[in-house]
């Protein structure tokens, strides 16, 4: 780590700060680092042992795995809003590695469809595999163009002040609107009633975590827009995205501090004024910034009788949590090249062209057949993976699962949860490797490491109560919640991430702009975009 990111238990890390942001998240470290760009000293106060949210790794003896990031992207346009976001606030630090091609690969039983990168080479190949639908194909692009482009609007409004939002509100949120009040399955089955096109349209729905009768199309069509010109991976490793961001923030006098869990965020008169530590220690600041979740701020950082009166408990309470997962990281004793290992994206499905069937089969019935299967090869992607760790490659397998079959462990201590939970590990486990020696079969026999990870891994590591990766759900109703916004009804208090603007590394990081667009009550996209 570098001197700017300390431990809370080892180290003092004073109380002279602007702001205080609680979680080290990339939407926490976009704020962080634009306030950074204005001269604000900020502490970053982090729960985990490992900072970076789900941009962090984790390693063992000989391997590193990502946990989050697994694709970016658009930063492989030079002139797009993220490339130039990632330039602005890492100073131009990050490197990124293309994946080629072919990005993910949609595979229905022993069917397989691929995605490539590029507008017009992503169109000309559905068409070869759906001939008869060229013209609803053609039509789709259109209607995934203009829901991303409404999108701008829509976020920019939720950075204005209440009387510019009560002005312009309607006009900017209206394009975005009309797609994201209708759910992916309904947009869909306007332009064709291919229901094998519709699921291989749908294909990465996982990257959103919901199927496309419950997804908002407009949350569907950002996805599929942010992958049309490829995907990308982080030279390096994901780790790189946090440590890219440090030395700026270092350089305005601020800190980041892993093992530093806040309990409270301190009120006064109606107002924010610090937080509280698990240790019971006090920390004051003009300015307190929550990117640990909405739920996790308002039902448990707020005292409930301030989340009571603003109306943001019962608000947060009308927005259920996203999808949570199992994830499976395996490790191997050879190369990617030996192992001819993919940069490709595997989205695997049994052979039933319905996700929503798959996913209510599935989350009714542990037994049922995994209704997605993702896999992702991170040696692969990394070319300096091979100088960092020569003759190791490995492989994360996930699938989506349901808290309920966990909660009887819930308290319970990692790798203290008894024989019961590690023997329903190694049943998931066991199924999840059959899966990926479908995909891979030069795989089987050679597992090194293999190692699940279940909500409750999630709910430890990332603080969120069901274990959920995206969040509030990304539904139609999701984007009629205005309050979604960096500013709340506390003064001094605002949110950043992904619940102020949607799931994903761009999603969280546009909420971490937005963020710090408000706090300082000033517009920096022509700093961005000159960057």
């Amino acid at each position: 780590m570098s001197k700017t990111t300390v431990s809370y238990k080892q180290q003092d890390v004073g109380d002279d700060y602007d702001a205080i942001l609680i979680g080290s998240g990339i939407g926490s470290m976009t704020t962080a680092a634009l306030l950074a760009k204005e001269g604000w000293r900020c502490l970053v106060l982090e729960r985990h042992y490992m900072p970076g949210g789900y941009t962090h790794v984790f390693k063992r003896k000989g391997y590193e795995w990502d946990v989050g990031v697994h694709y970016i992207g658009e930063v492989n346009r030079e002139t797009s809003f993220l490339a130039r976001l990632f330039r602005y606030v890492t100073d131009g630090t990050l490197e990124w590695a293309d994946m080629g091609d072919v990005y993910d690969r949609i595979r229905f039983g022993d069917e397989i469809y691929d995605f490539v990168k590029g507008r017009e080479a992503f169109t000309e190949q559905l068409k070869t595999y759906f001939p008869d639908d060229a013209k609803a194909i053609d039509q789709y692009i259109v209607e995934v163009r203009n829901a991303a482009r409404g999108a701008r609007n829509f976020f920019a409004e939720k950075a204005l002040s209440q009387m510019q939002s009560f002005i312009a509100g309607p006009f900017l949120r209206k394009d975005f609107k009309k797609y994201a009040s209708k759910t992916t399955l309904e947009v869909l089955r306007s332009l064709t009633q291919n229901e094998k096109l519709i699921a291989v349209l749908t294909g990465q729905y996982g990257d959103y975590g919901h199927p496309p009768a419950q997804s908002s199309f407009a949350m569907h069509a950002m996805v599929v827009r942010h992958y049309l010109n490829g995907g990308t991976y982080p030279v390096g490793g994901s780790g790189r995205i946090f440590e890219s961001y440090v030395s700026g923030i270092e350089q305005a006098g601020g800190l980041i501090a892993t093992n530093a869990e806040v309990s409270e965020i301190l009120m006064e008169k109606g107002k924010a004024t610090g937080v509280r530590m698990a240790d019971d220690r006090v920390i004051r600041a003009p300015v307190v910034i929550s990117g640990a979740g909405v739920h996790t701020t308002i039902n448990r950082l707020l005292p409930k009788a301030e989340a009571q009166k603003t109306g943001l408990l019962q608000k947060s309470q009308n927005n259920p949590a996203s999808a949570c997962h199992l994830g499976l990281y395996i490790g191997f004793k050879e190369s990617s090249q030996s192992l001819n290992l993919p940069k490709a994206n595997w989205w695997y499905y049994p052979p039933v062209y319905d996700h929503d069937k798959l996913c209510a089969d599935f989350l009714a019935d542990p037994n049922a057949p995994f209704p997605v299967t993702y896999v992702s090869f991170p040696s692969a992607k990394d070319p300096s993976w091979d100088d960092r760790y020569p003759n190791r490659s490995t492989v994360d397998v996930i699938t989506l699962t349901n808290y309920e079959w966990f909660r009887e462990w819930e308290g319970t201590k990692w790798h203290k949860r008894g024989e019961a939970y590690e023997a329903k590990k190694a049943e998931f486990t066991e199924r999840l490797l059959n899966n990926l020696y479908k995909l891979e079969p030069q795989l089987k026999g050679k597992v090194d490491h293999a190692e699940l990870s279940t909500p409750l891994s999630t709910q430890q590591f990332c603080n969120y109560a069901q274990g959920e990766i995206y969040g509030i759900q990304h539904t139609p109703d999701r984007f009629e919640e205005r309050w979604l916004k960096p500013k709340t009804p506390i003064k001094n208090l605002y949110l950043s991430g992904q619940d102020v603007a949607t799931a994903g590394v761009g999603g969280a990081m546009m909420g971490g702009v937005l963020c710090a667009v408000s706090v300082l009550g000033k517009n920096m996209m022509n700093d961005i975009m000159t960057a």
